[in-house]
C-alpha cells in the first residue's frame, strides 16, 4: 500500500450538499480526518473525509478521468486488515448508526465490537463526497456515472484504510453495489449479503426512475425533487402497508387525506437535504446497470440474497431469480407487509438472518 497524509482537521457529521471525483489504481491519497481507533460501545461523533486519486486519476466508465475525489466516510470498531463495508441505498450516507439502527449495535449484524465496520457515501452523493456539480466542473461536461465507478472508489478507500478482504452487506441502490463488487473485485470480498436488489434494473424501475427525472427536469429548484421523492415513496411502500399507516384523514390537515400529506411531508424531507442533480447521476447509474447471467454464474463468493414478500418496487421473483444463478448462494426472505422499504422498516428478523450468515465459518 503507498503512503499517504494524514491531518487533524475533520467534518461535522451533518449532510452537507454535493462534492468532487474519481480513479481507477491511484498512488496515493491524503486524509482530511485521522484514522482513529473509535470506541466501539458507540459511533463516532464525526464524519471523515479523505481526498483519494491525488497522483493517479481515477479512469470513469465513460472513459474520462477524474483526480482529487473526495469520499465522506465512517468507521466503526478497531481498524484491521478484514472489514465490513456496507453500501447505502439511492438517499443514504455514510451514517450506519442512523439508518440501519435494527443491524447496527452491540450483538447485531453489524456490530462494531466485534467488526471493523466501514460506510463511505457513493461517488456522486450529496452526504460529504464528490457530487455531480464538482465532476462537471473538473471534466468541463456532466458525465455519467455507473455503479462500478461508486465502487471503485470504495475499493480505494479500503485500500488507504489498510484493507486487504472484506464482507460487503447492501440493500436497494446499496444491494447493487454488493452485486458490481462480486463482479469487479471477486478476489476480495470474502462473502455478501444483499437485500431487496437485483442484479440488473428492469422496465418497471427504470421507467420509475425516468418519470423521476423528468419530474426533476421540468421544475428544476426543488419542486421537481419533492415530485419525485412521492413518486418514489410509493414504490417503496406497498398498497397492504399504506392502508395500514396512511388511511383516512390527515391528522395534521384536517379534510386532507393522510397520503396526500404524507407525500407532501417525505417530499418537502428530501428536497431540504438532498440535491437534484444527485438524484438524477444515481438513477441513472441504476438505471444502465446490468449483470449477464453469465457473469452471475462466474460469482462463486458465498452470497445472502434477501427479498421482501411484499416488494413492488423489485418483486421477489425477479430478486430470487436473480440469486437462483448464483452458484454459492442461499435465498431468503423477509416476510413483511411495508413493501421495500421493509428492510429499513421492519428489520429485526432480517437482523437475525444476517448476523447468522455472517458468523458463519468457512
Amino acid at each position: 500500500m503507498t503512503a499517504y497524509q494524514a491531518s487533524s482537521t475533520q467534518t461535522q457529521s451533518t449532510h452537507p450538499q454535493s462534492t468532487p471525483a474519481q480513479s481507477a489504481q491511484p498512488h496515493s491519497a491524503q486524509l482530511h480526518a485521522p484514522q482513529a481507533s473509535l470506541a466501539s460501545s458507540r459511533p463516532p461523533a464525526r464524519l471523515q473525509t479523505v481526498t483519494l486519486f491525488r497522483d493517479h486519476p481515477l479512469l470513469l466508465d465513460c472513459g474520462r478521468p477524474v483526480s482529487n475525489v473526495r469520499v465522506a466516510y465512517h468507521t466503526y470498531g478497531e481498524a484491521r486488515a478484514e472489514a465490513v463495508l456496507v453500501t447505502h441505498a439511492l438517499t443514504g450516507t455514510s451514517a450506519v448508526h442512523e439508518w440501519w439502527p435494527a443491524l447496527f449495535g452491540a450483538g447485531k449484524a453489524l456490530d462494531p465490537e466485534r467488526d471493523y465496520v466501514v460506510c463511505s457515501n457513493v461517488l456522486g452523493g450529496c452526504a460529504g463526497s464528490s457530487g455531480p456539480a464538482e465532476l462537471a466542473l473538473e471534466l468541463g461536461m456532466d458525465a455519467p456515472l455507473t455503479l462500478r465507478d461508486m465502487v471503485a472508489v470504495q475499493c480505494e478507500l479500503l485500500r488507504v484504510l489498510g484493507v486487504k478482504r472484506v464482507t460487503v452487506v447492501g440493500g436497494s441502490m446499496g444491494g447493487m453495489q454488493v452485486y458490481e463488487w462480486l463482479r469487479s473485485y471477486p478476489d476480495l470480498v470474502a462473502r455478501a449479503v444483499i437485500v431487496g436488489a437485483p442484479a440488473r434494473h428492469s422496465p418497471w424501475a427504470t421507467g420509475l426512475n425516468v418519470v423521476a427525472r423528468n419530474a426533476i427536469r421540468l421544475s428544476p429548484g426543488g419542486e421537481g425533487l419533492k415530485v419525485a421523492r412521492q413518486l418514489a415513496m410509493l414504490s417503496y411502500r406497498s398498497p397492504e402497508s399504506l392502508a395500514q399507516t396512511q388511511s383516512g384523514e390527515s391528522l395534521v390537515r384536517p379534510g386532507t387525506p393522510a397520503i396526500a400529506s404524507y407525500l407532501e411531508y417525505q417530499g418537502e424531507k428530501l428536497q431540504a437535504r438532498f440535491c437534484e442533480r444527485s438524484y438524477c447521476a444515481l438513477t441513472e447509474a441504476m438505471d444502465v446497470f446490468a449483470l449477464s447471467d453469465a457473469e452471475l454464474r462466474a460469482i462463486h463468493a458465498p452470497v445472502l440474497v434477501v427479498g421482501i414478500s411484499s416488494d413492488v418496487l423489485y418483486p421477489v421473483a425477479e430478486v430470487q431469480a436473480h440469486a437462483a444463478l448464483l452458484p454459492n448462494a442461499e435465498y431468503w426472505e423477509l416476510d413483511s407487509p411495508h413493501g421495500h422499504d421493509a428492510f429499513l422498516m421492519d428489520a429485526s428478523e432480517l437482523n437475525v438472518r444476517v448476523h447468522e450468515f455472517l458468523n458463519l465459518q468457512g
